[in-house]
């Protein structure tokens, strides 16, 4: 009897963390036991023949916002599939779905989206309120703001926002500071894990680039049912084969306020949580056989 054949899977990381990431480590010793080659490959680099892999894995594209149109164009390109697949990663970039997800019936933070020019006559029309406005393709909390909007200096931040996006206006919520941003892991539709993220002292990004920290919790039954809601409902809009997704939100006055879904390049939180890179390399594995 044969043994199977060696699958190579591209593991797509970005100038920022060319390698793989120390914490997708595990899942890459993992997907070499179970008979499957993982290859670092930086996204945009010309060199990379696509073509000799059986699939690319997003992980560390960390910069795809900066380098929109090209990333685009790069999917549109691949000879290979992508896990995610191509269709949910292109829908997945732009965050006008957290509309589409309202639409749904999913509680999102309340979302208007304009564009550059009419920022600050949005902001003047609105009750006086901290708000949030950042690009809807974005990340890292690039080209974000956060401000009163009757605020003299934030409008002047604001008219210096890049023209070529549209923005995101939301309320800021304040319990993304006293209580933390959950994280909760799903692997092919199952939950898997969660975090708790929160940002340093004095800031509201919960990001580690600006001091944040993540710690793991369990969350209850509950929790995890209404962040599966908001999967189902991006399968009822037409995305429903999802091989990871992070749903990202807030709890504010006991309801879970979804802030995003995360289905290309998510940290996935995997350190100290052996079995669940475990669990995602068989899920792969399977994906690749099939």
């Amino acid at each position: 009897m044969s043994e199977s054949p060696i699958r190579r899977l591209a593991i797509a990381t970005s100038v920022i963390v060319p390698g793989i990431h120390p914490d997708d480590a595990h899942l890459a010793v993992s997907l070499q036991r179970l008979g499957i080659e993982p290859t670092a490959c930086v996204w945009n680099d010309p060199d990379v023949n696509w073509s000799h892999f059986d699939a690319v894995l997003m992980r560390s594209t960390w910069d795809y916002f900066k380098h929109y149109p090209a990333f685009r164009q790069w999917l549109d390109q691949l000879p290979v599939p992508t896990i995610n697949n191509k269709a949910l990663l292109r829908w997945n970039s732009d965050k006008r779905y957290l509309l589409e997800l309202a639409a749904q019936g999913i509680e999102i933070i309340p979302t208007q989206i304009v564009p550059a020019s009419q920022l600050q006559q949005t902001l003047a029309s609105m009750p006086v309120q901290q708000v949030v406005v950042k690009p809807t393709v974005s990340g890292t909390a690039r080209h974000t703001a956060r401000g009163r909007s009757d605020d003299v200096a934030f409008n002047q931040i604001v008219a210096q926002l890049p023209l070529e996006f549209d923005y995101l206006i939301q309320p800021y919520v304040p319990e993304v500071v006293s209580d933390g941003e959950w994280s909760l892991l799903f692997f092919d539709g199952e939950f898997s894990h969660a975090v708790i993220k929160r940002p340093a002292a004095g800031d509201y990004r919960v990001q580690s680039e600006f001091g944040g920290t993540a710690q793991a919790i369990e969350p209850d039954e509950a929790l995890i049912a209404t962040a599966k809601r908001a999967l189902a409902a991006a399968a009822a809009i037409g995305h429903a084969d999802i091989a990871y997704a992070r749903v990202d939100g807030v709890i504010s006055q006991d309801r879970f306020l979804l802030m995003e879904l995360e289905m290309i390049e998510p940290f996935l939180h995997f350190e100290g949580r052996h079995e669940a890179a475990e669990r995602f390399a068989a899920n792969l594995r399977k994906r690749l056989a099939a």
